[in-house]
């Protein structure tokens, strides 16, 4: 999970140079007029980019974070830009917060710079997307070694900035292997610009399907490298990589739940007009209209699917709600054994491990455990968030409208209601509610389970904690004196009643959490609502299988039925999953870089169950 920061030299103010690697970040005559020469200069821009709707720049080596910071700029500057640009940079040592804010102290750029340090994530591994002129320019930083991230990026690159460190100094940056892994991101007319002209380097691009030659260089370099991608043969894009609506402008969400508003909100940035359907009469009125919820990452020894998923999401979710300006209560506390943390050590704006003492004292109670604190975690009003989404989307809502079936028409699909009369239609359709939508996924219900959980309200409660806190059963302060805990489970369990062994299974959880003598005494109040839960406890996000299609062997290979997206199965993490959920699904639909790593698409694919069950053996 840690990465190892970089260590820069800041004695020579005019290039901050790496001691691990003996060579300067930029060149003295400036990291801006570097970059604007060799990077948007020799790939062509900004001209490349006018009239676009979407332009994507890789880079190897994000550094000091400048190419970035004047590519930016010169988008800004451009009347004739294009619409979104997606910025996608890998990086091995990034910079820790404090050195990149003394980087750009006196940046030449100085706004912009100041909000690439604003928004500077903790230094996790995996990709980071940090959002800029209200989602028009993206960053999507991948903190870790370039050898394993660039084949986990699914993107089409229109340019690449092929940076680093001296191939001397740093060959691992530059060899054939890694440009390999960069060719598999270009399509033809992709262009590379590098400050280099290593001749190994040339050959490689040449033999890959470059065209290579030689332009001006910066400064003291008389010549530097230039490239396109015109291939004699092209590869073949794997049928479950391509969009799966890409040339959408109108989409259909079912749901007005976590889910469906974060959907809205991603694919209304992406420039697709959004109509959110749902059965009942305002929105978050499901599972997405219990009065708090908590949100944090999770951790395990070896990184896995499930903590990488979890962390990318809750740092999405930190994000968002920054960007919404929504309410919410910071901090959360995870109650865990001496033993699980012991084992692993924390990251600083991610993760803290502490003491039971020092858990107790942000509690505001004696507990039994030592815990990890998240400090961008927290709670939050989940009915709250959808609406502060749904607005920010601009999404029409047509309520009191139930979704019977789906029917395909053409190019797009059209909603049914019970009478089989029209609803509306679209060339894409995302299914983003909860159980309700069940009839809607078909085989793929088979593999959910639908679990009741009902949580308690203590209108004066004997603890309210200082941050919220989870650990066997949660606590949350509601802010005048009482306190909501919960919540209980019961697979297949549709009675929507409040019920007094519930109450006191909550409570008795409480009070343990608390440190209190006793189950504190209280009428029957709180809430009923159902998750939908997948075997793996990980959400379904994606496409389903194409008409006819047999299933392959491989989820990439799947081909997927045109303009239908699934994205359910928040289980009790609807919060900290929404906002990397609805920004997959807009990835998934219109062809842009993916928020996550393959390996992480494909745990949260639809098919994932389907595709396991074919490995087994038959006996």
């Amino acid at each position: 999970m840690k990465i190892a920061p970089a260590e820069v030299d800041f004695s020579d103010p005019t290039a901050p140079a790496s001691p691990a690697y003996g060579d300067v970040y930029h060149s003295r005559a400036g990291a801006l007029a570097q970059a604007r020469h060799v990077f948007l200069g020799g790939n062509g821009l900004p001209g490349r980019w006018q009239g676009r709707q979407r332009f994507v720049v890789l880079e190897t080596g994000f550094g000091l974070g400048n190419n970035f910071l004047a590519t930016w700029d010169a988008w800004r500057q451009d009347p004739a830009r294009c619409e979104r640009l997606v910025f996608v940079s890998v990086e091995k040592h990034p910079l820790r917060p404090d050195d990149l804010a003394r980087a750009h102290a006196a940046s030449p750029l100085p706004e912009l710079a100041q909000q690439l340090v604003d928004r500077w994530p903790p230094l996790t591994a995996g990709l980071h997307t940090l959002g800029f002129e209200d989602g028009r320019v993206e960053l999507l930083l991948g903190l870790g070694d370039a050898r394993e991230l660039l084949r986990q990026l699914v993107l089409q690159a229109d340019a690449i900035y092929l940076d680093g460190f001296s191939p001397k100094l740093n060959p691992e940056l530059w060899d054939e292997w890694l440009l390999k892994s960069l060719a598999r991101h270009a399509v033809p007319g992709t262009t590379i610009a590098t400050w280099s002209i290593n001749r190994p380097m040339r050959r490689a691009l040449a033999s890959l399907g470059f065209e290579v030659g030689l332009a001006p260089g910066f400064a003291s370099k008389p010549e530097m490298t230039t490239a396109r991608f015109a291939p004699r043969h092209l590869p073949q894009r794997p049928a479950g990589r391509e969009p799966l609506a890409r040339d959408a402008k109108q989409a259909l969400i079912i749901g007005a739940g976590l889910a469906g508003a974060a959907c809205a909100l991603s694919l209304a940035r992406e420039g697709v007009a959004c109509t959110v359907v749902d059965a009942l009469g305002a929105p978050a009125q499901a599972s997405s209209g219990n009065p708090a919820g908590l949100f944090h990452g999770t951790l395990n020894p070896d990184d896995g699917p499930h903590a990488r998923f979890n962390r990318a999401a809750a740092l999405a979710t930190q994000a968002m709600l920054r960007d919404l300006c929504l309410p919410q209560q910071p901090g959360l506390l995870r109650l865990e054994t001496r033993l699980a943390i012991d084992a692993m050590a924390g990251v600083p704006g991610y993760v803290e491990p502490l003491s039971a003492e020092a858990a107790s004292a942000r509690a505001g109670a004696t507990l039994p455990h030592p815990a990890w604190f998240y400090p961008g975690g927290g709670a939050v009003d989940p009915a709250a968030y959808v609406r502060a989404m749904l607005q920010a989307s601009g999404a029409t809502l047509r309520l009191q409208t139930r979704v019977a079936a789906l029917r395909r028409d053409g190019d797009g699909w059209t909603l049914l209601d019970a009478s089989g009369a029209p609803i509306a239609s679209a060339l894409l359709v995302v299914l983003a509610g909860g159980h309700a939508q069940l009839p809607l996924l078909g085989e793929l219900a088979n593999d959910l389970t639908v679990q009741r959980g009902q949580l308690t309200h203590l209108a004066q409660a004997p603890w309210c904690p200082g941050h919220p806190i989870a650990g066997d059963g949660y606590a949350i302060a509601d802010g005048q004196g009482g306190a909501w805990c919960g919540a209980t489970t019961q697979d297949g369990d549709l009675d929507p009643t409040l019920r007094a062994a519930d109450q006191i299974e909550n409570l008795t959880r409480y009070a343990r959490l608390a440190g209190l003598h006793g189950v504190p005494d209280a009428p029957l109040a709180g809430r009923v609502a159902w998750r939908l839960i997948s075997p793996d406890r990980l959400p379904l996000i994606g496409g389903l299988p194409a008409p006819d299609a047999p299933l392959a062997d491989q989820l990439r290979l799947q081909p997927r039925a045109h303009g239908l997206v699934v994205c359910t199965g928040f289980a009790s993490r609807g919060i900290t999953w929404a906002a990397l959920a609805g920004r997959l699904v807009a990835a998934l639909a219109l062809g842009a870089p993916r928020p996550l790593e393959a390996d992480l698409v494909d745990a949260v694919d639809p098919l994932r169950f389907t595709l396991r069950r074919q490995r087994r053996p038959t006996r």
